[in-house]
């Protein structure tokens, strides 16, 4: 079991993973930090399910996922958008331009979580398979058609 010290350290390493993961799915500010609050809670409680710490990342990457469903499911709808990707990307990650985070926030939600996921936040497609519940192949045509979809868009 995950004692509090290093519970602590590794949520500390991935808050802004967390962050960014909730603002992608939940796209409002207040119900990001929430989800991302209720997540830590959960899996502060469940630390003793983790069987393996070095899937500490997934592991609560997928307990926010989950919660942020939770919210959506909640809502109904999605809100508007309050911090683009764009915004956060480019404050966050010098590497990626205003425009890319752009072209990024419109891509449908499944593929943009994936492209996310993979380019911004360093998952594996394996990591990222076990994240989201889908099969290997679902996360590789996600990234094909995400970055099919990023091209058209910045051609032109």
């Amino acid at each position: 079991m995950i004692d509090n010290h290093s519970f602590e350290l590794l949520v500390t390493a991935q808050t802004d993973t967390l962050y960014r993961v909730s603002m992608t799915m939940l796209k409002n500010e207040h119900d990001a930090q929430d989800a991302v609050h209720e997540a830590i809670l959960l899996a502060y409680q469940n630390r003793n399910k983790l069987r393996q710490e070095q899937y500490f990342g997934t592991w609560l990457t997928r307990i926010l996922i989950n919660q942020c469903s939770r919210v959506l499911r909640q809502r109904k709808r999605i809100a508007d958008v309050t911090e683009p990707l764009s915004d956060i990307t480019s404050r966050d990650n010098p590497y990626i331009s205003v425009e890319i985070g752009e072209a990024i926030d419109s891509l449908p939600p499944k593929i943009r979580l994936t492209v996310i996921l993979y380019y911004i936040e360093d998952y594996s497609v394996k990591e990222i398979k076990e994240i989201l519940h889908i099969p290997e192949g679902t996360v590789k045509s996600r990234l094909s058609k995400g970055r099919r979809l990023l091209k058209d868009q910045l051609d032109h």
